[in-house]
């Protein structure tokens, strides 16, 4: 065994064995799509006395990280989104309402003295000036009262919580306590009301949150006059009931927000949708990777199997680096995961197929030899392929956000682990192998030690594909005119991320029509919302904004309509925000198709970058145009398959165009359509096996994976089948176009060889 070897099997023996500690030790942290929660996005606003800045936006983090913590709710979560957004995450909440009107509501709490009683018509439900002298609001009761002066405010309190003194007769009150001069201010304010005579309304003391005067309790008449309740706390009581006094407190031990906020995104998935959205992804995943796997051993034998078991090494390595990052695995993100599976074959593929190439030309140095041909040979379109999904990727994670941001952070994981599995951890495994003297004296037993039947048949029929280019590209066209017909006639169904609005799913025990629906819901005066139904019993139900108490009426509505209705989803994105994700898709397409077209134009001639770019935008829009024939709807979930069909769109590029600059440099004479024509055909063997792999994991994606992931894996079907036409007759014949058009000389300039020669003939005839 060399030191190359020893070197890569200690590295790969170290790698897997983090990984394994990692994964047994550390638990990757599940999006709320697969676990069931609300995730709530607050957006900052500037008020009269004070600006939404990024230091606003940081003190209003940690007082909702104060409410949140008070909520109870299990592993919560709140981040930061850039100048003046706020992440909320609630793992187990289902009712957004509760979360919603407690994280959102500004809890202005201040404690003023009761100066009398007042007229009806004197009351006054105006803001809270800065600085109120007088104020008259409405008490408890109802009966209007002059307020005086606040005398402390929420930030002078300490904590506040709900208890219950059933002793007392009092049931549930808030017992709150205050720090620092909050104390005396309340021994100051609860003692000069002491000196009232009791029943005199001026010996109450009311406590007003938001403009409202939620109790005003009279000071007991043990309190002396002038000393006041001393000690730093008190109670509120107010006739609560348990709820009231729990969110009472909430927000009083929360403190003020210091400037309002709105929500511009809401999305509430059910546990029972992430359940069976896990259960589905994991059996795709198995079956997918079986069916891979019993295939990849069928074409290439043993070292097939080794693939196979560097591919279960390629899984283990990805869901370790995804722990160890603390990334989210969104359901998007899963199904990525799932694909990666596929992608990872790919490499596996180049190499031994280059192996087989390298065994059939010089089949007397051996299998060793061959095989460290053909990781050699195979690094180039390795690299090549693998950097332009990541930079895919890239995009994806700076450009988009939520679940699409996820999906790139584990497409990007996927393609360096697959790298690594491949290119580290197969080689170990198979120069193990081939270094065997059983192994050696049966060559055959390798897979590699013969080309294959397609690559057979392809010799036998040698086809001259680009013969016919510019028919191939004649029918580019014609798919194209087609599928962006569909986008014109049709339109584009966005889904609430891009427009904004509410969409509503439910779990019916009965089948709903939908007519039905849509009449219900337009008699509660909502008559623009969209209804779709499915044959399994789910429903959908899309409309514009719709406040929470809004959506509580389409909840009461489907419940009587279907007798029993579970809400799987609920997702609110405020219109600003569906322009913004809208913005950031179509940037996310335009970066990711001109970063390609830089990549290949540096590695590549420019006409190979050119064609593979153009390739690319006939694959996406054939895409976007099938979805829009079908109806399907465009989402964040559709974005990421459409970046990862262009992705798949160059690495089939890049394959085709690094074997025909590799013949190139041996070959000048040979005509560049010829050229183009060979390389084709000796990669389409690849083609044939990395497109296999892919199709049995987006087919169990298709058939197994569920509602929420059938869109997605049809998708991707879809791109690789057009992506495999277009790799080899869109983006090369328009490259052999592009080619012939840019050695050409000018249509008006004859060769100078040519004018030398009709020179030579003039001279001779005269």
């Amino acid at each position: 065994m060399t030191r190359a070897i020893r070197v890569r099997a200690f590295f790969a023996l170290a790698v897997l064995a983090l990984s394994l500690y990692i994964t047994l030790t550390v638990p990757v942290r599940l999006g709320l799509d697969l676990r069931g929660g609300t995730q709530i996005v607050l957006e900052t606003k500037d008020s009269p006395t004070a600006k939404a800045d990024s230091e606003a936006t940081d003190r209003t983090l940690e007082v909702l990280r104060h409410r949140i913590d008070a909520l109870g709710v299990a592993e919560p979560s709140i981040a930061r989104s850039g100048d003046n957004r706020i992440i909320v995450e609630l793992p187990g909440i289902q009712d957004p309402r509760e979360a919603a009107d407690v994280l959102g509501r500004t809890a202005q709490l201040a404690f003023h003295p009761v100066l009398g009683t007042a007229d009806a018509g004197e009351t006054s439900r105006k803001p809270l000036p800065k600085k109120p002298t007088e104020l008259v609001l409405p008490d408890e009761s109802g009966q209007p009262v002059r307020l005086g002066p606040s005398a402390l405010t929420g930030a002078d309190v300490e904590s506040a919580e709900a208890r219950i003194d059933q002793q007392s007769g009092v049931g549930w009150y808030v017992g709150v306590d205050f720090k620092g001069a909050g104390g005396d201010a309340w021994a100051r304010l609860t003692g000069e009301a002491a000196c009232r005579p009791a029943g005199d309304p001026a010996r109450r003391v009311a406590i007003v949150l938001d403009d409202k005067v939620i109790s005003s309790p009279q000071v007991n008449s043990s309190v002396a006059c002038r000393t006041g309740i001393a000690g730093g706390s008190t109670q509120i009581t107010g006739s609560f009931s348990r709820d009231e006094a729990r969110e009472l407190g909430l927000l009083i031990n929360g403190g003020a927000l210091p400037v309002p906020v709105e929500t511009v995104e809401q999305r509430t998935v059910g546990p029972t949708l992430g359940a069976s959205a896990i259960e589905a992804s994991a059996r795709a995943a198995v079956i997918g990777t079986a069916l891979t796997s019993l295939f990849i051993i069928a074409v290439y034998r043993l070292l097939g199997a080794l693939a196979a078991v560097a591919l279960a090494c390629y899984g283990v390595i990805s869901y370790a680096a995804l722990a160890a990052l603390g990334a989210t695995l969104t359901l998007p993100g899963l199904a990525g995961f799932v694909l990666a599976i596929g992608m990872a074959v790919d490499a596996n593929v180049l190499v031994f197929e280059r192996a087989r190439e390298e065994y059939a030309a010089r089949q007397s140095k051996g299998l060793r030899a061959a095989l460290t041909a053909g990781f050699r040979n195979a690094f180039s379109a390795i690299a090549d392929s693998n950097i332009t999904t990541l930079i895919a990727a890239g995009l994806l994670f700076f450009l988009a956000s939520g679940p699409v941001r996820g999906f790139g952070v584990t497409l990007g994981i996927g393609v360096l682990a697959s790298m690594l599995s491949a290119l580290i951890i197969t080689r170990v495994l198979a120069d193990y192998a081939v270094a065997r003297r059983s192994v050696r004296r049966r060559p055959r037993l390798t897979g590699i030690a013969d080309t294959g039947k397609v690559r057979d048949w392809l010799v036998r029929r040698d086809p001259d594909l680009m013969r016919r280019r510019r028919t191939w590209l004649a029918a580019s066209a014609a798919a194209l005119v087609l599928a962006t017909s569909g986008i014109a006639l049709r339109g584009l169904d966005f889904g609430v991320e891009f427009t904004g609005g509410r969409l509503m799913e439910y779990s019916t025990s009965t089948p709903v029509d939908a007519d039905r629906a849509r009449d219900a819901l337009a008699d509660a005066g909502l008559p623009r919302a969209v209804v779709q139904t499915s044959g399994d019993g789910d429903l959908s139900v899309r409309t514009d904004q719709l406040s929470n108490a809004e959506a509580a009426k389409v909840d009461r509505t489907i419940g009587d309509l279907a007798g029993r209705a579970d809400k799987i989803r609920d997702e609110l994105i405020g219109p600003s925000l569906g322009d913004e994700l809208r913005r950031g898709a179509l940037i996310a397409l335009a970066s990711a198709l001109a970063a390609q077209l830089l990549y290949l134009a540096v590695r590549f001639r420019w006409t190979f970058g050119t064609s593979a770019v153009a390739a690319m935008a006939h694959d996406a829009l054939i895409l976007v145009g099938v979805f829009a024939w079908l109806g399907k709807p465009i989402d964040g979930v559709f974005l990421a398959a459409l970046l990862t069909v262009i992705g798949y769109s160059v690495n089939d590029s890049v394959v085709v165009f690094d074997r025909i600059r590799e013949l190139s440099a041996g070959d000048r004479k040979t005509p560049f359509s010829r050229l183009a024509n060979t390389a084709i055909l000796q990669t389409l063997p690849r083609t044939v096996n990395t497109g296999m792999g892919a199709v049995f994991i987006l087919s169990a994606l298709t058939l197994l994976g569920g509602d929420s992931l059938t869109d997605f894996a049809l998708a991707l079907l879809i791109g690789i089948v057009v992506g495999t036409y277009s790799s080899m007759f869109t983006a090369a014949p328009l490259a052999i176009e592009l080619q012939a058009r840019s050695t050409a000389p000018p249509p008006d300039v004859k060769p100078r060889s040519a004018q030398r020669g009709r020179q030579r003939s003039r001279s001779t005839a005269q």
